[in-house]
């Protein structure tokens, strides 16, 4: 991944499985949802992901777009996930998405979680 600016960014393969989820809830084909990304306190090293899929943009949201897909997320959480980017495995070792993040200093053995 190269980086050219502050932003948050999306694997192809992420792309795929979050396009299929939106089909699967049947949003899709509305132009006005988009993957809502986060990080909350919580999880066994302090802080955890969340995705979700939205249509509503708050005041103070960051909105990016990366291969077509849009994603929004509120600015305390940019500021965890600046330059991070978005992955999705379906290995035998785990599946499901997980986040490439150069900010956190340790994350925990799940994957779900992580600290600065």
């Amino acid at each position: 991944m190269v980086t050219t600016e502050n932003s948050i960014y999306v694997s192809d393969k992420a792309k795929q499985k979050v396009e299929q989820l939106m089909q699967d809830a049947g949003v899709k084909d509305d132009p006005s949802y988009f993957l809502r990304v986060g990080v909350v306190g919580g999880g066994c090293s302090g802080l955890s992901y969340k995705l979700d899929f939205d249509n509503e943009i708050k005041p103070m949201d960051q909105v990016f777009e990366d291969k077509g897909l849009k994603i929004v997320t509120d600015l305390k959480s940019f500021l965890y996930l600046v330059n991070t980017e978005l992955e999705f495995s379906d290995g035998l070792n785990g599946k499901g998405f997980y986040f490439n993040n150069p900010n956190a200093s340790r994350s925990c053995g799940c994957g779900e979680s992580f600290a600065v």
